[in-house]
């Protein structure tokens, strides 16, 4: 049985962390590709470390590269631009990692005709998943967004620090930073924050004295701003910066490969993950999409005060379009048996068989839309317009009449 009653921790890292440079130009160069061919096949792997930024995948695409290899013009100049933009916007403008000066290697080459003949559709078969594999999805009340709570303060933590070193208004903060958030659950609900982990890369000389208090009264204030005031107390402990110095980060500090971070970008440990990551890749791998229609189909089930916590899982095979399995698991808070819940989703017309294909369609998934998922977790984020679509909460009244069907 789940504990009502224990400490559970979360963390994040922040826009300027070397995996989440790597993260960020992959899902860029995933923009790019959607946005000249919607039905791109993308996986674009990024290794970044001191002054280097190296590509390496497999691309298909009209407008992009042909089966040979060859670039339409002017294409591969618009993937160094894109790379050196994502860079500059996150902030580097440092001797050991700088957005003009850094060197650049573009490896990227045509998807295996192997892999494309499971994948695309032909007259008489459907699109096929871009991989095997098992994607989760999960829900729970402990937030507004329906996140748990560990996750989502660790992420506003860092999202509140980048928006003010953006805006000057922390001038001394640069961009590498991490953050943890450790809270104390009561009969399932949090109750209070035991410990607060922040780690951020600096200015010089804000590792000692009073710039350094200056720096820890910051984070404290931000913490202070973001956390609801009822967790937070005497007996919080705070850990800032605790190995102390911390000028030398970002890929400069520690190289960073694309989808290292899955738990900062999915639910903080408190649900299962399949494996796969995200970024880099388009919506054929079900990695990804089918993680998307997950977190949307628990997320609505939620909302639909069906359960209080849920969990789903569905899994896939190369090549074959059809779900091998769907599994619904509400943790024993469901108001009605988790096989009822499982039938009741079937049973939504507008979901179809949860094909990759059919996947892409209902969440209008084929367009450029992914850069912004890749910092800060790719869900409890507000859908604005085709962005994050997986986060509507638009299923709940099609949940209830299929469960009273």
């Amino acid at each position: 049985m789940a504990r009502d009653n224990h400490l559970f921790t979360s963390e994040s890292v922040s826009e300027g962390h070397p995996d989440k440079v790597s993260d960020q130009i992959s899902d860029a160069i995933v923009d790019l590709f959607l946005a000249k061919d919607p039905e791109a096949r993308i996986g674009c792997e990024t290794l970044t470390t001191t002054q280097l930024v190296v590509l390496a995948g497999e691309i298909r695409g009209k407008g992009i590269m042909d089966e040979s290899g060859n670039w339409a013009p002017g294409v591969r100049e618009e993937v160094e631009k894109t790379v050196r933009d994502t860079v500059k916007r996150i902030g580097y403008e440092q001797d050991g990692f700088h957005w003009e000066t850094l060197r650049f290697e573009n490896n990227l080459h045509p998807q295996s005709a192997h892999i494309a003949q499971g994948v695309d559709a032909s007259d008489d078969k459907d699109e096929g998943a871009g991989d095997q594999g098992m994607m989760f999805g999960f829900a729970c009340d402990e937030t507004p967004d329906l996140m748990p709570a560990t996750l989502h303060y660790s992420h506003r933590i860092l999202h509140r620090m980048a928006a003010d070193r953006h805006s000057g208004a922390a001038p001394f903060l640069e961009p590498d930073a991490k953050s943890q958030v450790t809270l104390r659950f009561e009969n399932g609900k949090p109750v209070a924050a035991t410990a607060i982990v922040v780690s951020t890369q600096h200015a010089t000389g804000y590792d000692a004295g009073a710039k350094q208090d200056e720096l820890h009264a910051y984070v404290k204030k931000v913490v202070a701003d973001l956390l609801p005031a009822e967790l937070l107390s005497d007996e919080t402990v705070y850990h800032i910066n605790p190995t102390g110095s911390f000028e030398i980060g970002g890929p400069d500090g520690d190289a960073g490969l694309t989808g290292r971070k899955i738990i900062v970008d999915t639910y903080g440990g408190a649900a299962p993950h399949g494996g796969g990551a995200f970024s880099g890749k388009d919506p054929t791998k079900v990695d990804r999409s089918a993680a998307y229609i997950t977190r949307y189909l628990a997320k609505n089930i939620v909302a639909a005060k069906l359960a209080t916590k849920c969990t789903i899982q569905l899994s896939y095979a190369i090549g074959v379009a059809e779900p091998l399995s769907l599994y619904v698991d509400t943790h024993g808070t469901g108001v009605v048996g988790d096989d009822k819940i499982e039938a009741a989703i079937q049973r939504i017309e507008k979901l179809g068989r949860m094909t990759p294909r059919g996947i892409r369609t209902h969440l209008g998934l084929n367009k450029p839309i992914y850069a912004r998922t890749a910092a800060y977790g790719h869900f409890g984020r507000d859908p604005e317009g085709d962005f994050f679509p997986w986060e509507r909460i638009d299923l709940v009244d099609d949940l209830k009449a299929a469960l009273a069907a």
